[in-house]
């Protein structure tokens, strides 16, 4: 049954990258691969071009061509669209043909609830269907307003979207990069990709070529639209905009997604269009037989017909179906999930396998220094990410903290020897101003502070201790990093001194590069340092490497007289090592439990990151993700088939150096495995497997804004284990729905058996189809609507998933409903036909048959808490108060239905009296007594069947 919840996207997805028109498609996605010369013969330009520039007329001429530099913009739909979609049901339909007919034969009464019940179902799906997908308008949102561009030999600023292939643009930190650029010249360029690629470290960018199959993130001649310069200065020329970029290509994945449902929509929909055939052949076959068989009049059966059908449709179910989400939802809130799409809230509880990205999600996305190695030994640095909080220690002992240990030494070589800056916001999160992996060094410094003479409250403000060391050892000069020589170099005075030999120089690099400058290490306090034990120190990066870690080396030196400036000569020899320094982005604390109980509720967890395998298969062993596995590289992906892949991500949990096609390709793989699947992620790149997955789940915190609008749920803490606890509540709120259906059907079955067995037998009519849409729309509805509330079962995180195949209903839960259909029917009809038989009138005797079925409803909600256990055990009848809140909500319904004069008007009621409604109780009662009895069975013949 169509739930009036707007359904989950999935994407049919297109493998090229090809751009269109013009001739950018000769090359393709290949700018990497080619010269600056060649790029440039390309696209018809000059090699002095990037003095030049385009001239305006020129820059016209290819806005013509190739269009602004804008991405395309989603089709909508209009709000009479989505309000006329409401009505598309196949049991909305027979409700309205009914309420057609009756109209024509004059039954204004039951025309008009009939049509009541069609509008309210119509208007509580279009009240929830919400807001409108946002997630190009986020990635749109990337782009930037404004461009430093070279057009008729000046520098200047112009629109974004009039950049056009053949622009030479330029980049200085803090830029955000309007198009993807092809660099022709650069400074000490480092380029932010973390969103469209995943890599968790600013890449260092150059000018030369790189091969044709490289990762998107390793693509270091290329600036990427969206990305952010964070360090240094180039020049580059345009080579595509708009839709040719890569995110225009992430926005063309995202505009191509197909219209899919979540798995219990799916279920609901499948039921919903069965029970429709079943009620349209019993209706057509029951009128064949009371109007050609019986000889009832054509009218007066078609009304029967009516009742039956209205018997039949379980018209409150969209309505408890929405409000029991929401239940969730809010539930969901409480706990840091929140939820954009209603449905993601059941089928997150339904999942196989969630697939996570790393930065970010499984990690702190914030660099952090886990060993530092001197010639003494290797220590290890508690606490993760960028707070100053965590103890240095070497196998739990304290370490020599006297200035002059190697590891003090490093210490303030690596504060010092670094252009970052910590800063601490509003919210108390801390936050790096410049590279990342200096951020690191910074803190690493602020733990250390308090052992080196600063004052430890002081030490935890942001930049003080930076500032501390600063103003003991001034900085005079510096070689800044460059990515050819791969090393940093700062050259400092001692305060109050100027003399020649109270200057000292800080080395922070690539360990191999750094090695060829040292020729001496530092060794324990008062000992001076020792000629370099090469083979040591390789040992040692070798080891630091296969961890995951990305590892530098600190080194120093004496300088010369303050005054002089730091040439290269001055450090490329007689250097001393100081130590090796791991660097990491950790795993979140919270992530490695969450993990856990995930394994534990039997869903699998998939690392699908942008960063390098290395890195990925080494966090992922932290994890418990993939141990002894293999990790399966982007490239790898790309020259699967389906079937292949299909069956490598089935045995493989880490996937690395994964593009945005990629990641989608491996969530489809999946999907098409039968898994239900969740995928968390906090990038624009992550954005078309978010919205693919059955449930996207993106980070609040630190995510952007695309993967928000692409996700269902974000998570308002960053927190992995969140989705643990959304997890235990999408499998309540599955427990609840199902339920409720287990209440609702044998209501409806009971209705129309009573319906069903006056027509046969040539009885006089029970129930008018009014009183039956009463019973449904009103008394079941807010009786149902009390099972919302139910709390977790006990166990529910202990048991797996339940099948993506599994049905809706299984055969206890159809005994379940035929019996208890039966027994309300032998109820309702039985006391009916007594009161006939005593004289009671019409009226009367139906408003008894009608009160009947409520009571019996009432009696069966108290047993609809628990499948399988009693309602009598555990917390007994008062474990949910709801249950009791809306019985006691429906007794002055009934009163009213039975003696209010307008209602009897209505409905053909008539008021009762005290022995009359002895009887109702008696009858009612009998459902509560069977129930018990059959799960008393279940339980001791087949303690292991679930319904």
């Amino acid at each position: 049954m169509d739930s009036g919840i707007p359904p989950k996207p999935r994407p049919s997805v297109s493998s090229s990258s090809q751009v269109a028109g013009g001739r950018l498609r000769d090359v393709g996605p290949h700018w990497h691969t080619h010269t600056t010369q060649e790029v440039l013969e390309r696209l018809e330009l000059p090699s002095d071009v990037a003095r030049q520039g385009l001239s305006q007329a020129q820059a016209r001429a290819r806005l013509q061509q190739y269009g602004p530099n804008r991405l395309a913009q989603a089709r909508r739909r209009s709000v009479w669209v989505r309000l006329a979609m409401q009505f598309h049901n196949i049991l909305l339909y027979i409700m309205m043909v009914a309420a057609l007919v009756t109209a024509l034969l004059g039954h204004w009464v039951d025309t008009g609830v009939l049509l009541a019940a069609v509008f309210i179902n119509a208007a509580i799906g279009f009240i929830q269907e919400g807001k409108a997908e946002a997630a190009l308008d986020a990635i749109r949102n990337m782009l930037s307003l404004q461009a430093t561009v070279v057009r008729d030999g000046q520098r200047q600023a112009i629109a974004a979207d009039a950049l056009v292939p053949g622009d030479v643009l330029v980049l200085n930190a803090g830029d955000k990069v309007a198009a993807d650029v092809r660099l022709l010249s650069v400074t000490q360029l480092r380029v932010e990709e973390a969103a469209l690629t995943g890599e968790s470290l600013p890449v260092d960018k150059q000018v030369q070529p790189v091969a044709a199959d490289a990762a998107l993130g390793d693509r270091t001649n290329m600036a990427f639209s969206g990305t952010l310069v964070v360090y240094g200065q180039a020049l580059g020329v345009v080579v595509a905009t708009g839709n040719r970029t890569q995110l225009g290509h992430i926005n063309t994945m995202l505009s191509n997604l197909a219209v899919a449902t979540t798995p219990l929509l799916r279920k609901i929909n499948g039921f919903g269009h069965k029970l429709a055939w079943v009620i349209l052949v019993f209706a057509a076959l029951t009128f064949a037989v009371g109007s050609g068989l019986r000889g009832i009049p054509a009218a007066e059966m078609f009304m029967m017909v009516v009742a039956l059908v209205a018997s039949a449709i379980p018209e409150g179910l969209p309505a408890i179906m929405t409000v029991t989400l929401a239940l969730g939802v809010q539930r969901m809130a409480r706990r840091k999930a929140i939820v954009r799409r209603l449905p993601a809230v059941e089928a997150l509880g339904a999942v196989t396998v969630i697939c996570s990205d790393k930065t970010g999600t499984l990690t702190r996305n914030e660099m952090t220094v886990q060993r530092v190695v001197t010639a003494e030994g290797r220590f290890q640095v508690e606490g993760g990410g960028y707070a100053p909080v965590g103890h240095i220690h070497r196998d739990g002992v304290p370490p020599d903290w006297q200035a002059a240990s190697p590891l003090a030494q490093a210490v303030v070589a690596g504060v010092l020897c670094n252009d970052a800056r910590m800063r601490q916001q509003e919210d108390g999160l801390w936050q790096v101003e410049g590279d990342p992996t200096e951020g690191a060094l910074l803190v690493l410094g602020s733990k250390a502070a308090p052992m080196l003479g600063m004052d430890a409250a002081q030490a935890q403000r942001a930049g003080a201790a930076q500032d501390w060391f600063e103003a003991m050892q001034p900085r005079l000069d510096a070689i800044p990093f460059e990515s050819e020589h791969r090393f940093m170099a700062t050259l400092h005075g001692m305060a109050g001194q100027d003399a020649a030999g109270a200057c000292r120089i800080y080395v922070k690099g690539a360990p191999e590069r750094v090695l060829e400058f040292c020729d001496t290490q530092a060794v324990a306090s008062g000992q001076g340092s020792v000629p370099l034990d090469i083979d040591y120190w390789r040992r040692r990066a070798t080891d630091l490497a296969a961890q995951g870690l990305r590892v530098l080396a600190l080194a120093s030196k004496p300088g010369q007289a303050a005054g002089e400036r730091l040439a290269l000569a001055d450090v490329q020899r007689g250097c001393c090592l100081l130590a090796l320094v791991g660097i990491v982005d950790p795993p979140r604390d919270e992530a490695i439990a969450a993990v856990r109980s995930c394994h534990e509720a039997g869903i699998r967890v998939k690392m699908i990151t942008g960063d390098h395998a290395e890195t990925a298969r080494a966090i992922g062993a932290q994890l418990a993700i993939g141990v002894g596995k293999p990790a399966i590289t982007g490239a790898e992906v790309a020259v699967m088939d389906d079937a292949s892949l299909r069956q490598t991500v089935a045995d493989v949990d880490v996937f690395a150096r994964a593009s945005p096609e990629q990641k989608l390709r491996l969530v489809q793989a999946l999907q098409q495995d039968g898994q239900i699947v969740a995928m968390t992620g906090d990038g624009v790149n992550d954005a078309p497997a978010l919205k693919c997955a059955d449930v996207g789940v993106a980070m609040g915190l630190k995510g952007t804004e695309a993967a928000k609008e692409a996700g269902d749920i974000v998570l308002a803490d960053d927190n992995f284990a969140t989705i643990v606890h959304a997890v235990e509540e999408g499998r309540t709120v599955y427990d609840n729905l199902r339920k409720f259906i287990l209440f609702m059907l044998p209501t409806n079955g009971g209705e129309a058996l009573i319906v069903i067995a006056a027509i046969l037998f040539q009885l006089t009519l029970p129930l008018t189809a009014a009183q039956v849409l009463w019973i449904n729309m009103v008394t079941s509805s807010a009786l149902g609507l009390a099972l919302a509330f139910e709390p977790a079962e006990h166990g529910i995180m202990a048991r797996p998933p339940r099948a993506p195949d599994a049905p809706l209903l299984s055969r206890l839960a159809v005994w379940r409903i035929v019996l208890i259909s039966v027994c309300m029917m032998v109820a309702a009809l039985g006391l009916f036909l007594w009161e006939l038989e005593q004289g009671t009138s019409l009226e009367a005797a139906r408003t008894m048959a009608v009160n009947t079925v409520v009571l019996a409803e009432m009696f069966y909600l108290l047993n609809s808490r628990h499948v399988r256990d009693s309602v009598l055990s555990r917390e007994g009848l008062f474990g949910n108060p709801y249950v009791l809140l809306s019985i006691a909500a429906c007794i002055p319904l009934q009163w009213l239905f039975t003696y209010a004069p307008f209602m009897q008007t209505i409905f053909g009621s008539a008021g009762l009296d005290a022995s009359q409604w002895l009887k109702v109780l008696l009858a009612g009662s009998l459902v509560f007594v069977v129930a018990e009895l059959d799960k008393l069975a279940t339980r001791r013949l087949w303690p292991q069947a679930m319904a």
